[in-house]
């Protein structure tokens, strides 16, 4: 029975991620470092859930229990020594995520599940630094974890099939439509997403239209929610980039090959969102324009 869940990274995708186990009344440790993180993190999930409450699909007493819901360490020793599963949301570093798995594999207690929201990096390579390769799996949530339903649950050819079954059927019981996928990289939002993304980048440097015109031509055209360009600033250049290296590394395909542009852009620190400018200018967040290359 599944009661408690650790959270390790407090970042965009981990307090996402605690605000979706908290909402759905489990007992959430969110694991970060960094204090001032874990600070913002519960702010953020605070306004969130008050966005929630605005659009009338939650009550102020599901806000107040879902913030209840939620305690913070500083510690993976601390915060993941009670947890039936324990879920890494750390940023897409392979190092980072190695350094993390061994410290809860020695943490947690041996009936813990551990699993991973990387979008790329293989579950069977994080498995292999543990103690109990059978029973870590990928759960990849989307970004805005509280709004998008898709999970992807991800097994490697060492995942038990029981455990398999029970994140299959947990990611549903937090409203999520679950989507079984193998450990190949990139699993399969990623495996049709970052092509596509990097072919939009390639016609942009091509000429073979305008930051808006390619936005417009997947927006209008085949009724995307945003264009990729505007997609690719949302995710964050940096991210991008690191994934397609992974990507190609694992393929050696040239549609998996960051463009040269995309490589200029991150050494700029042109990283989207986040950064204040990628390919749209966001001097203006509710105005964005876009860049002149």
């Amino acid at each position: 029975m599944i009661k408690k869940v650790s959270v390790i990274g407090a970042g965009t995708m981990g307090n996402g991620i605690a605000h979706v186990f908290a909402q759905n009344n489990f007992e959430v440790n969110l694991i970060d470092v960094n204090a001032p993180q874990l600070e913002k993190a519960i702010q953020t999930i605070s306004k969130n859930l008050d966005r929630q409450i605005a659009k009338g699909t939650i009550s102020e007493n599901v806000k107040k229990q879902s913030l209840a819901n939620i305690s913070t360490f500083t510690s993976i020793k601390e915060g993941a020594q009670d947890a039936d599963i324990v879920v890494e949301a750390a940023s897409e570093n392979i190092d980072l995520k190695l350094k993390i798995f061994k410290e809860i594999d020695e943490a947690a207690p041996v009936s813990t599940i551990l699993a991973s929201n990387t979008s790329s990096i293989s579950i069977t390579k994080i498995a292999a630094v543990t103690k109990r390769a059978e029973k870590v799996i990928g759960m990849h949530f989307m970004n805005p974890v509280p709004v998008m339903k898709l999970v992807e649950v991800v097994k490697t050819i060492a995942t038990d099939p029981a455990v398999y079954e029970e994140m299959v059927a947990f990611g549903a019981k937090l409203g999520k439509t679950p989507v079984r996928a193998q450990d190949s990289t990139g699993f399969i939002v990623n495996r049709l997403l970052v092509p596509y993304l990097l072919d939009a980048i390639r016609a942009l440097e091509e000429g073979v239209g305008s930051i808006e015109d390619i936005d417009n031509s997947m927006k209008l055209g085949c009724g995307h929610p945003m264009g990729p360009l505007t997609l690719l600033d949302f995710v964050g250049l940096d991210t991008t980039y690191y994934i397609s290296q992974i990507m190609f590394d694992e393929f050696k395909e040239r549609r998996f090959a960051a463009p040269p542009l995309l490589k200029r852009m991150v050494l700029a620190g042109w990283n989207g969102r986040k950064s204040g400018r990628g390919f749209y200018d966001y001097a203006d967040p509710q105005n964005p324009k876009a860049m002149k290359f």
